[in-house]
């Protein structure tokens, strides 16, 4: 029988590095720069991602200085580094070149605006600017965000001659159209307008819309240059020989279009929006649509059922984010590629704006395709504990859509590693940003255990800062020069998820359901439905899925696309493919599943099925007969026409499953609920032995193994807890773990507990008596740092001892004897000990987050973060010791 030579690496303590936190440099000078690296090495993380936040001399003299300094620890350390590739996010400011550039490398946008012309024949003067047919959309003032852009003056204005008119017409009632462009001299139109009410349209390019009006445009290679030269030239200017050592790659962060409001939401193409443009833009639109171009601009700014309208729509946001792949995504990975780095980063994904303007790059796939890693981010309070519907805001009071972050958000990034061949299987969450000093190693727990079992498998911990303690910029900071309690319990958790990600890293991840990719359907479709609401019932059912776009038929060769029955897609087979609810489907995506029905493979369409083509034009007829599934009947639809998954008894829909073909394959389990999960897990088409790799305690331990013709698995797992079922026999050497048998309780005695700060640690203050569980939180309710309890018992001889802590608040740390017994993050606490004849001291350390501390020391928008401090502090549960 195989072995998992992984699992053997890993007994060996041999994980790989998976994490690269961001460290954020202000300027700091070189002995504080020296010691964050210590810290960050300290942590168990092996890379480093540079970030100015901002540094005032970003590429200038004192960044080399301080990149000298870095790299200096990098290179001792053994460390990699990362650069994020501007001089403050978004990616695209190219550290101010744009601010000063030649007008043609800035931001363009189109401008579409309509007015009612009432019926009478009249001769017709009116100045299209104070009409205001030239203006860009109105802040919306009730929208928080909204509020502060008003407060903000646009970084650069330009000359409104400059701006351009693509479209001025005249329809008519009956749709006739009169173009008028002819009429206008000196943006005056002059026109004997017949009897009848008309409206009139005018689309013009403007470079006066849009927040970031110095960041460069992304649909333009020589605007793009601007950040090559300002930002990738001179790091290899100063640093060629570290390239491809010790200087790993590039970050871009959350990169984007840039028209419209400052970060809005919902901005479906058609809404209103000011839109992204450009002479590249504009040429490759010309040629994809042909005559008439002009006359259908203004459709773009409307959302009606049309087939003229979802072509244009269609046509538009095609070429739009194929131009940003060409000239943005993949002209960096090609500089990097030729200057041996890598080449990662992540889009603004929030709430379904990764198909869309605006914010983000108008398509999730396209715009991280030359990218070595497959990117998102999880920052704020997006993905939250049995936050699957709720809470409705975020902790900055904006709306949050609970079922993209916990269905869609990681299911992107697996997916486009999973199925772009250049990516490897690698797929990178930023994660923990500002969640606020209330995030400890309790909630860092569960969001690592959520990503990680949806197949994220490398991360960057947000963040590391250098400024003094406390920096109000988004925590929390994992170190805090001390602060932080928890930084030896968040580096264990580094351990924890380095191990695990190696192996998930070791092999392929099964998915047995390609889901189609909405974003092309929501171009011309308001109301089409969300891949990741198709996606919940079939993953709340243990059915991993993947989400696929139209690219996959339409560019075969970019994904290695066979059609047929399995469907593969770089070398991955699905057995089902199943389509969102939407009035329209591409072109592209209709002719795939034509051949995928046509070879055999079931189709279906969840919730409805399309009416007509996005590019205009009727559905294939053979697509008529593919049967439309409602959402609760899915997952038992697709088992009964032959996908063979894992499955649960009793069923349980908050347990999630990765399987990862490896040297052996494995299967690892991740409790998502509040309680207990105790059953069995039934694997179809496996057999043979198995044992079960506990990741945090880096061990093998059995498996009991139900009789069956499959194999079936007794399984119980905690709340934040996670197990590894390995197919074979255990690596040769190692030892299966046995729990040990108690046979009695131990008295304790009384308890006594001494506090001290965090940086003070371990230097404790006076010891008072208490009694648990332990009221600190409301004795002391601005205290953040160690708690320390300690008390002690009697043995007649030397004993095995277990001690379970029921609950805590939130790292513990346990010493017998003045010896450590390790660190825990997760209750129930236990620990293994080993007593002796005799009084036996024990003592249990318990690390709280820092809110409490530093909530009175925040205002403003930090206090926004929470309405009063809600983390617990020390010891909140029982105690028990049993002796064997």
């Amino acid at each position: 029988m195989p072995q998992n030579k992984t699992i053997q690496a890993l007994l060996e303590g041999k994980a790989d590095n998976h994490i690269l936190p961001f460290f954020w440099q202000h300027g700091e000078d070189e002995a504080t720069l020296r010691q964050m690296m210590q810290a960050i090495d300290g942590a168990n993380c092996k890379a480093v991602c540079v970030e100015s936040r901002p540094h005032p001399n970003f590429c200038g003299a004192k960044w080399w200085e301080d990149m000298d300094v870095i790299l200096d620890e990098a290179r001792r350390r053994g460390m990699q580094v990362w650069i994020l590739d501007d001089s403050h996010f978004p990616t695209g400011f190219a550290n101010g070149a744009v601010k000063t550039a030649p007008d043609a490398l800035c931001r363009q946008s189109i401008l579409g605006n309509s007015q009612v012309l009432d019926g009478a024949a009249v001769p017709l003067i009116l100045n299209l600017r104070e009409a205001g047919l030239l203006d860009p959309p109105k802040l919306n003032m009730q929208d928080p965000m909204q509020a502060f852009a008003s407060r903000i003056p646009p970084a650069r204005t330009f000359d409104p001659d400059t701006d351009v008119l693509l479209t001025v017409q005249a329809v008519a009632a009956d749709g006739t159209t009169i173009d008028l462009r002819d009429c206008v001299k000196d943006m005056v139109l002059t026109w004997d307008k017949p009897e009848g009410v008309y409206i009139l349209q005018v689309v013009a390019a403007s470079r006066n819309a849009g927040y970031h009006r110095d960041y460069i445009n992304m649909t333009d290679p020589a605007s793009v240059q601007l950040l090559i030269d300002a930002v990738y030239e001179p790091h290899w200017a100063h640093y060629a020989e570290d390239f491809g050592k010790t200087i790993a790659g590039f970050f871009s962060d959350e990169p984007e279009l840039g028209n419209g409001l400052l970060y809005q939401k919902g901005n479906i193409l058609g809404c209103g929006q000011d839109l992204p443009w450009s002479e590249p833009l504009a040429e490759s639109l010309k040629t994809a649509f042909g005559a008439g171009l002009e006359a259908a601009l203004p459709r773009l700014f409307m959302q009606d059922e049309s087939d003229e309208t979802a072509r244009i729509h269609t046509l538009y946001m095609d070429c739009l984010t194929k131009l940003v792949r060409q000239n943005f995504s993949e002209a960096l990975a090609s500089w990097c590629h030729k200057h041996g780095v890598q080449y990662i980063g992540h889009i603004i994904e929030d709430d379904g704006q990764h198909c869309r303007t605006g914010s983000s790059l108008g398509h999730y796939f396209r715009a991280l395709q030359g990218q070595d890693m497959a990117g998102i981010d999880d920052i704020g309070g997006q993905v939250l504990p049995q936050g699957e519907d709720g809470p409705a805001l975020n902790n900055m009071h904006q709306p949050r859509n609970g079922e993209f972050y916990h269905y869609g958000l990681a299911t992107l990034a697996e997916s486009a590693a999973a199925i772009e061949p250049k990516k490897q299987g690698n797929a990178m969450c930023e994660i923990f940003g500002n969640y606020g000093w209330a995030e400890g190693v309790h909630l860092e727990k569960y969001l690592a255990d959520h990503f990680l079992v949806r197949g994220i498998n490398w991360f960057v911990p947000h963040a590391f800062s250098g400024k003094e303690f406390p920096d109000p910029d988004c925590p929390p900071h994992f170190y805090a020069h001390g602060h932080n309690p928890q930084y030896r319990h968040f580096g264990q958790l580094m351990a924890y998820m380095n191990r695990v990600a190696t192996l998930t890293s070791s092999g392929r991840h099964t998915a047995q359901v390609a889901v189609l990719y909405h974003g092309e359907a929501e171009w011309c479709d308001p109301e089409a439905m969300p891949f990741e609401h198709a996606l919940r019932p079939l993953y709340d059912d243990q059915i991993f899925c993947r989400v696929v776009p139209s690219d996959i038929f339409a560019e075969t060769e970019r994904y290695n696309t066979v059609l047929g029955n399995p469907l593969q897609v770089n070398g991955q087979e699905y057995q089902a493919f199943v389509v969102p609810a939407s009035r329209r489907l591409s072109t592209s995506a209709a002719a795939g599943l034509v051949a995928l029905v046509q070879a055999g493979l079931p189709v279906f369409f969840a919730g409805g099925r399309p009416v007509a083509l996005c590019e205009g034009g009727e559905l294939p007829a053979v697509l008529a007969d593919c049967p439309v599934v409602e959402l609760d009947a899915l997952p038992q639809t697709l088992r009964a026409a032959g996908v063979v998954t894992p499955v649960l008894e009793p069923k349980n829909n908050r347990l999630r499953l990765l399987t990862v073909e490896g040297d052996t394959t494995s299967v690892f389990v991740v409790n998502e609920a509040k309680t207990r999960y105790s059953g069995v897990l039934k694997l179809p088409g496996f057999k043979g032995d198995c044992y079960w790799y506990n990741p945090w305690d880096n061990r093998c331990e059995p498996a009991q193994v139900v009789d069956g013709e499959e194999l079936q698995v007794q399984l119980t797992v905690e709340p934040l807890k996670s197990c590894i079922l390995v197919m074979g026999q255990p690596p040769a050497g190692a030892k299966l773990y046995t729990q040990p048998q108690m046979v009695g309780q131990v008295a304790l005695g009384d308890w006594s507990r001494s506090t001290c700060e965090g940086a003070s640690y371990p230097n404790f203050g006076q010891a008072t008596v208490v009694t648990l569980p332990d009221a600190l939180a409301e004795e002391q309710p601005e205290f953040s740092g160690f708690v320390r309890y300690e008390t002690s018992f009697q043995l007649q001889a030397d004993a095995p001892l277990v001690l379970e802590i029921s609950d805590a608040a939130e790292g513990v740390e346990v010493f017998l004897n003045g010896e450590s017994a390790g660190i825990q993050i997760a209750a129930p606490y236990i620990y293994e000990l080993d007593g002796k004849a005799g009084e036996n001291h024990l003592v249990i350390e318990v690390a709280t987050t820092l809110e409490r501390q530093c909530y009175p020391l925040l205002d403003g928008y930090r206090k926004m973060m929470a309405t009063v401090p809600t983390s617990g502090s020390g010891l909140t549960g029982k105690v028990t010791l049993r002796h064997g």
